[in-house]
């Protein structure tokens, strides 16, 4: 397993996260600056578990034979 795409996965996903809560918090609807950051923390946390979960799953699959 690649560990530095499953550590880089991991931080993308927690600052998301925090970002999403900041953007929570601050009232999506009436500041522009809540609503960036809710829709970047979303963005961010989804990009960290796709890099994370692909990482996990292309060293945990058997090799392809497309031999013909």
């Amino acid at each position: 397993m690649n560990l530095t795409f499953v550590i880089l996965g991991g931080c993308a996903a927690l600052v998301g996260l925090a970002l999403l809560v900041a953007g929570i918090r601050g009232r999506p609807g009436e500041s522009p600056k809540a609503t960036a950051q809710l829709i970047g923390g979303m963005m961010l946390a989804a990009f960290g578990l796709l890099i994370a979960g692909f990482s996990i799953g292309y060293s945990r699959a058997e090799p392809l034979e497309i031999a013909p």
